[in-house]
């Protein structure tokens, strides 16, 4: 294993199971988001998620009743991580969903499953065709894929280095790591291997489920980082609650047409990737991606690890970020505000240094 990707070593993809088998405790009427507790309405994004998570669950007959639900207080919206669960952007997950179950040494952390590239649930769609991509994505997992993970976990250490060895920094960019993964899985599991098709963002989740379970495992102080689009936050190893910070949105690139669209304050849980030491602190190892975003990147963007990570797992470093004043920087992508676009572009987010203050 490379240096890059040392918080990463022994992480494993062991299973694939429902919320409801991993959280029975969790009513069906409490659904999971990113990043620190909601305070107040969720964004736009964030709640057409939780109208379709209900209407997955079939709880709710039309998009009309599940927001009034959620609007009435009939639905709770907890923090994901608090859970042991680390969801990317948008999507909300609730109880019949899959969730990839990743271990680093005895930890394990989970994640759900993502169907492909928009409209999908991540961004915040209402799609309805988006449910059904998920349903017919979870129906190829099935019980002969399970047990051969149970029996023989897959490498997802593999899958990281071989996306470090092809230019991905394991967040913005995982076509390597995706295609590695996807070999792997093909050894095991045509059928399963081929709904992978055309989703090179399948591989994300896992990778954020090995970051959520390293951090825990290696013993960083922060054990749990992300935003929900209105604030972003951390929680302290053995601290019952989140700090956090009103959430600015990434500064990037957007795609055609959505240059001028107000812009979602930073979202997802997939920071804990970047604060594993890759994504926002792997820039130099993907230069192209370095290069697309050049213009709204910090001076010391391609420094920024030596500067604040342990020199061994590449985990970011709490005291030194307190200490120097500058923060990780996490690639995210950009979702528009009011939640009628979905993606609108991808950059970087740096993360307040202040949210490290000691007391």
């Amino acid at each position: 294993m490379t240096a890059w990707g040392g918080a990463f070593a022994s992480a494993r993809w062991i299973d694939v199971r429902h919320r409801s088998e991993i959280l029975p405790a969790l009513p069906a009427l409490t659904l999971l988001h990113a990043g620190p507790p909601l305070r107040g309405a969720p964004p736009p994004a964030v709640l057409q998620a939780a109208i379709q998570a209900l209407l997955f669950e079939e709880l709710f007959a039309d998009p009309d009743a599940a927001r009034a639900a959620i609007g009435a207080g009939k639905v709770r919206l907890e923090p994901a991580q608090d859970h042991g669960v680390v969801t990317p952007l948008a999507q909300v997950v609730s109880a019949s969903m899959l969730l990839h179950v990743v271990a680093v040494g005895d930890t394990r952390r989970h994640a759900p499953l993502v169907e492909g590239p928009p409209p999908a649930l991540r961004f915040g769609s209402l799609d309805p065709g988006a449910r059904q991509r998920l349903r017919i994505l979870q129906a190829s997992f099935d019980d002969s894929l399970t047990a051969q993970l149970r029996a023989a976990p897959l490498d997802l250490a593999a899958v990281v280095e071989a996306g470090i060895l092809g230019g991905d920094e394991c967040h913005a960019r995982t076509g390597a790591a995706g295609a590695a993964l996807t070999e792997a899985l093909a050894s095991r599991d045509a059928r399963a291997a081929t709904a992978l098709a055309g989703n090179p963002g399948f591989v994300l989740p896992l990778l954020m489920a090995a970051a959520s379970a390293a951090l825990v495992h290696r013993a960083s102080d922060v054990v749990a980082i992300g935003g929900n689009g209105i604030d972003f936050g951390l929680r302290r190893r053995g601290a019952a609650g989140w700090r956090q910070l009103p959430a600015l949105p990434p500064v990037g690139g957007r795609l055609p047409g959505d240059e001028l669209t107000p812009p979602l304050g930073a979202i997802g849980d997939s920071a804990v990737i970047d604060y594993c030491g890759l994504g926002g602190q792997a820039l130099a190892i993907a230069p192209q991606l370095a290069a697309e975003w050049r213009d709204c990147l910090p001076a010391d963007a391609l420094l920024r690890r030596d500067l604040i990570t342990f020199a061994g797992s590449g985990i970011v470093d709490a005291g030194a970020v307190a200490a120097l004043g500058r923060g990780p920087l996490v690639n995210l992508a950009i979702l528009d505000a009011a939640g009628k676009t979905g993606l609108i572009g991808r950059g970087i987010y740096e993360v307040p240094p202040g949210l490290f203050a000691v007391g």
